[in-house]
């Protein structure tokens, strides 16, 4: 069991809260490149009118902990550890949720190198709790666009937890993925379960596209954000998603284990 003192002293002491590796001037360009409606930055959210810099700037102050002032423009980023808790306890609220009503859950990631064991370890506890973990569109190509122009990508999952690797040459099973941004992914995991005749999830717990393109389109999603990625935050102030944990998404896998174990304990799925 990991209380909120203790896990509050692991995010500080890991800089997966406080004082955090993401630099401040990576999120003010984030916040610009909302702004200007840049896919590569929406990841899949529609923000409709309004949202210029200040409004993203604002949210992410208020549900991050970001300075909000923006004449602070160098040095690293700051995430409150008291929104990254509350930001917890808001998801093992939906997880348990799911269970109670033993839901089907599609669960993604476009941090595979940092994140699988933090989501992997949710999957585990999701289905022994009843809960039907999704595998939907298994080895589908995926079309993405890059920095480096057209890539095409094949979806993956490992233990219930979906992510794309580069196409051809990967072993099936390979837990080897791709950093990845896009919402196509989950989009088309969507597209194949509906085809397929269901079941569609209840809950998409994820981060980057997985959450935002799902929650953008109707379903309910949940997930882990850094303060570069302000489409969760402002999906989160639209209603389009649920709950988003703000966390500094580039540290070593392992630190994000407790907060596994943190948010399995508040939605009474420890295993």
């Amino acid at each position: 069991m990991v209380s909120a003192g203790a896990l509050r002293g692991h995010l500080v002491g890991s800089r997966l809260a406080g004082v955090v590796g993401t630099s401040r001037e990576a999120g003010l360009r984030s916040y610009r490149a909302f702004a200007a409606r840049d896919p590569r930055v929406l990841l899949g959210i529609d923000p409709g009118s309004g949202w210029g810099f200040g409004d993203v700037l604002a949210v992410m102050a208020e549900r991050v902990g970001v300075p909000a002032d923006p004449r602070c423009v160098t040095g690293p980023d700051v995430i409150d550890p008291a929104l990254t808790l509350a930001g917890l306890d808001a998801f093992a609220g939906r997880l348990a949720e799911v269970v109670r009503r033993r839901g089907a859950v599609l669960i993604g990631t476009g941090h595979p190198h940092r994140l699988l064991g933090f989501y992997v370890r949710l999957a585990d506890a999701l289905s022994a709790g009843g809960c039907t973990v999704l595998t939907p569109a298994q080895g589908r190509c995926v079309d993405i666009t890059t920095r480096f122009g057209l890539r095409t990508y094949n979806l993956g999952y490992v233990r219930g937890v979906g992510f794309v690797r580069e196409g051809g040459g990967l072993r099936a099973g390979s837990t080897t993925g791709a950093h990845c941004h896009s919402p196509l992914p989950v989009r088309v995991a969507l597209d194949a379960a509906a085809e397929a005749g269901g079941p569609l999830p209840q809950l998409v717990i994820g981060d980057h596209g997985w959450v935002c393109g799902a929650g953008q389109l109707g379903f309910e999603a949940v997930g882990l954000a850094d303060t570069d990625d302000p489409a969760p935050f402002v999906g989160q102030a639209q209603g389009v998603v649920s709950a988003v944990v703000p966390v500094d998404d580039g540290v070593r896998g392992g630190h994000y284990l407790p907060l596994a174990r943190y948010v399995l304990n508040r939605a009474c799925l420890s295993q």
